[in-house]
């Protein structure tokens, strides 16, 4: 399984919903879709807008889990 840390990389920089938000240019309800764990899918264009607004590494963001 896939793990979206995006909330932790987020408090990291010290940075809001919002501004994430206004910076990569999606809306609220699909970041905290995101960020929820919720996404069924990401582009890649979407994950190199979050990576930059961001300035982090995927690896940040993302992480593969090991179902039970």
């Amino acid at each position: 399984m896939i793990r979206i840390n995006l909330d932790v990389a987020m408090a990291k920089r010290k940075i809001s919903l919002n501004e994430l938000s206004e910076r990569v240019g999606i809306t609220l309800a699909n970041l905290s879709i995101l960020k929820n764990n919720k996404a069924k899918a990401i582009r890649f264009s979407t994950l190199d807008a979050i990576c930059k607004a961001l300035d982090c590494k995927i690896e940040d963001i993302m992480e593969y889990v090991e179902e039970d």
